[in-house]
């Protein structure tokens, strides 16, 4: 993984991704007691930051590979970019996906063309799956955030962060990420790195499912003993990647851990401040930005939306924190 793999991801995404905008609010401002900047991921096709990473693997590869058709395992979010990369590339697609996954986002995935495998993420193993499915089928899989490809496509994101904050003249700022097995953390890290060093990625997880924190301050691969039974969904991974880990641990700050009811509170107040829908797991970013104050020390931080994909039971009761 480099960062010239991401600067041609970025030419093959150009015209087929949305450039998200740097969102800004006062009163997130006084909250957090130091200027907020929110990239908004949520607001990228199929809801989240993922498309960026299947485009980016799915317009890699081979027209053979592509007729043969390509397989990825999600709780979603990456299940709809991959499933909207394949069509728009006119492959065939299966996505092996949690069966407690939010509904929405299964919806949405079979609504994209896409055959979905479901699974039960506490006894089974989606790897197991995707791999025989694979070889039953001949079937390109595209990993969710272990593949170069889709570190490369998500380190786009980064490259857009360097560029805004750089127009803003924020040169010196920690970035937020929402990390589940480091995909965007680490492509972003690269990114900056390259182009903004002074902006530290730091990834932001929920209780019980801090993996990349604790194995960022052990300097080891740790694994969750939890898999499932959170609503930060899209970002709950046993542990972090084998080629993510060593970028982070390279390129990243210490994580910071947050809790169900702070996501939730930072899913009602990006509604109701900057009038866009964040799901739970999307949000730990910017509930480590808004709540977690201590953690900082510079005069701004930089949170990433990263995805909006959340149903309509969950969002209400969201909204009900802010009574």
């Amino acid at each position: 993984m480099n960062i010239d793999m991401i600067r041609a991801a970025a030419d093959r995404i150009k015209g087929h991704a949305r450039r998200t905008p740097i969102l800004t609010s006062p009163f997130l401002d006084d909250i957090a007691g130091r200027r907020v900047f929110l990239k908004a991921e949520c607001l990228q096709h199929t809801g989240s930051f993922k498309f960026r990473g299947g485009w980016s693997a799915v317009s890699s590869l081979t027209d053979n590979a592509l007729k043969t058709g390509v397989i990825a395992f999600s709780s979603g979010n990456h299940a709809q970019g991959v499933a909207l990369a394949a069509r728009e590339h006119g492959a065939p697609a299966v996505i092996v996906m949690p069966a407690d996954a939010p509904t929405v986002k299964i919806e949405n995935t079979r609504a994209l063309g896409a055959e979905v495998v479901l699974y039960d993420r506490a006894t089974e193993d989606r790897d197991e799956i995707g791999a025989r499915l694979s070889a039953e089928r001949g079937l390109t899989l595209i990993k969710p955030f272990d593949e170069p490809q889709v570190i490369a496509g998500q380190g786009t994101t980064g490259l857009e962060i360097a560029e805004d904050m750089n127009a803003l003249g924020v040169t010196n700022a920690d970035v937020m990420v929402c990390c589940g097995g480091g995909g965007l953390t680490s492509g972003i890290a690269l990114a900056l790195a390259a182009d903004a060093p002074g902006l530290r990625v730091r990834p932001a997880e929920p209780e019980e499912f801090d993996d990349v924190t604790r194995s960022l301050a052990s300097g080891k691969i740790e694994r969750n003993t939890r898999l499932d039974g959170s609503l930060c969904d899209a970002i709950i991974t046993p542990q972090p990647g084998d080629l993510t880990f060593p970028i982070m641990q390279a390129h990243c700050g210490p994580g910071i851990v947050v809790s169900e009811d702070e996501c939730m509170r930072a899913v009602a107040l990006a509604f109701e401040r900057l009038r866009i829908v964040v799901e739970p797991g999307g949000a730990a970013a910017l509930a480590a930005a808004l709540f977690h104050p201590d953690a900082f020390t510079g005069d701004a931080v930089i949170a990433v939306a990263t995805g909006g994909n959340v149903d309509a039971a969950v969002f209400a009761q969201a909204l009900e924190t802010l009574k």
